[in-house]
């Protein structure tokens, strides 16, 4: 407040310095790959609407306030994209946070969820009396989907956004790709979803073991199968190129 009081002139400068407390930034609280799964069978079992939701949030990454304000024609079910290009909070219509509007594609399962949803109404989620939802009624469908999935239902919802940024950064999505199917403003942001989960950092351990028994056995002679092919008899020229192995090749064929 300081700071913008000098911005507006009303003070001529800081009265005294400021020194910020550094906050250990919280650990990203997201779903495992079978328990999102096991979710969305909860989500399914629940209701159509409900599952739509999980989707939402689990396969495309949009947070609570843009799923409740998503009007079917932000939708392009002919090329499966989806237009984040507003959002909602306390029933006020706003930009997307960070104020730019994305452009998401569909994963198949939601285009076929969508596609079995699709109605002549304006918005992709009402209840039942035609209203718009809010942020309580998703939450209380969200715990719904966790109880049929025999979860702790604690409603949480931006869970969902995080499994989304976390199942692409195990699948090895660029962080500049994440950064934009997310809506992040600052790359350090998305940087966050760049962590593995435990299952994913031992088996790069295992990549770590590999190499030290890759470099221990580099001064030994290299098998007869692995030593340069020659060429034909024949003199021909058949395509083949000498071929000699590094050790680097994948330990498995395509």
């Amino acid at each position: 407040m300081l700071r913008v009081a000098v911005e507006w002139n009303r003070i001529d400068r800081l009265p005294c310095r400021i020194r910020l407390v550094k906050v250990q930034k919280p650990s990203i609280e997201f779903y495992e790959p079978a328990d999102y799964e096991r979710l969305l069978d909860g989500a399914q079992r629940a209701d159509e609407r409900t599952h739509i939701l999980t989707l939402l949030g689990g396969d495309a990454g949009l947070r609570i306030g843009e799923i409740i304000a998503l009007e079917w024609t932000d939708l392009d079910m002919r090329r499966r994209l989806v237009t984040v290009q507003r959002s909602e909070w306390q029933g006020e219509i706003s930009s997307p946070k960070g104020g730019q509007s994305r452009v998401v594609p569909m994963t198949a399962r939601l285009a076929t969820a969508l596609e079995a949803h699709r109605n002549l109404r304006t918005r992709i989620l009402l209840k039942d009396d035609g209203s718009g939802v809010d942020w309580h009624w998703a939450r209380e469908k969200m715990a719904t989907a966790q109880r049929r999935a025999v979860m702790v239902a604690d409603g949480k919802l931006h869970k969902l956004r995080h499994t989304f940024g976390a199942r692409l950064a195990m699948a090895g999505a660029p962080a500049k790709t994440i950064q934009e199917l997310m809506g992040h403003q600052d790359l350090q942001t998305t940087m966050r979803y760049l962590h593995l989960t435990p299952q994913h950092k031992e088996a790069a351990i295992r990549l770590l073991e590999r190499g030290d028994i890759l470099e221990t056995g580099a001064d030994e002679a290299p098998p007869e199968s692995s030593r340069q092919e020659k060429a034909p008899e024949s003199g021909r020229d058949s395509g083949a190129r000498l071929v000699t192995r590094t050790g680097l090749e994948p330990m498995f064929s395509a």
